[in-house]
């Protein structure tokens, strides 16, 4: 029950961030999980799983890898899971390795920056975003929900195991955009139409908190801020809607 124990464990961020492990939930995710480079260090299911069709295959596709596949119980599964409605299977596997120094970024690129992005879901859903958008990297800046939590690995729907993600301070965010020569746009609703912004070949854009907006460092950071017009009787948009339409109207 090592492999159980373990997963239980990493349902806390400081577990996650001390093995640099986390957890993938779902059939789909764990197919993701098992078509990218990420190396996966075992798996729980329950019995299931071996019913429907597509999960018969995934059981096979992992033990065609000879990847530890472990059955529990019902019980013991949902201990280990973060979602309540559970397809019986998870997969632990290693954190990938990136940093800003290791980004390699193209003559023209785009990066995606969270500025205190509270709720794992829409980390997730942004971290996809920005893959879907040709993002080169998502850069999260402290406060930020835990990218690796499973609700944003599954959010993401296997968007982490390709696009690099990086953590890093603000001052260390600075430095690399100013060594990069990328410009840094903040996004907020009060500012320049982004549909008449032209964008310069390596930017960067930067999206705050759900409820607070960009903070003040972010804000203050910024070459430009950049908004959606947007319709009077309309206050705002999910924070992950309006990066993806920012992302699409600035697109290299």
């Amino acid at each position: 029950m090592q492999l159980l124990t373990l997963a239980r464990d990493l349902k806390r961020r400081k577990a996650r961030e001390r093995r640099s492990q986390f957890v993938a939930e779902g059939v789909r995710t764990v197919e993701e999980l098992l078509r990218s480079p990420v190396a996966v260090r075992g798996v729980l299911r329950t019995a299931a799983v071996a019913e429907s069709p597509r999960g018969a295959a995934l059981l096979y596709a992992l033990a065609h890898r000879n990847i530890e596949c472990v059955e529990v119980d019902e019980k013991d599964f949902l201990s280990a899971a973060e979602t309540e409605h559970t397809q019986g299977i998870l997969a632990v596997a290693d954190v990938p390795t990136h940093a800003l120094s290791s980004l390699t970024l193209a003559e023209t690129t785009r990066l995606l920056v969270l500025d205190a992005i509270q709720d794992p879901g829409n980390a997730g859903t942004l971290v996809r975003t920005a893959a879907a958008l040709g993002a080169a990297a998502v850069i999260a800046l402290p406060g930020t929900a835990d990218l690796w939590n499973a609700k944003a690995v599954r959010s993401g729907v296997g968007a982490h195991f390709r696009l690099p993600t990086v953590l890093a301070a603000p001052e260390e965010l600075a430095a690399f955009l100013a060594s990069q020569h990328v410009a840094l746009w903040g996004a907020d609703a009060g500012g320049d139409a982004v549909d008449t912004m032209k964008a310069p070949r390596r930017l960067a854009l930067a999206v705050g908190n759900e409820g607070a907006g960009l903070s003040a460092t972010v804000r203050e950071m910024s070459d430009k801020i950049v908004g959606l017009p947007m319709a009077a009787d309309v206050e705002s948009l999910n924070v992950s809607v309006a990066a993806g339409i920012m992302l699409w109207a600035l697109r290299a």
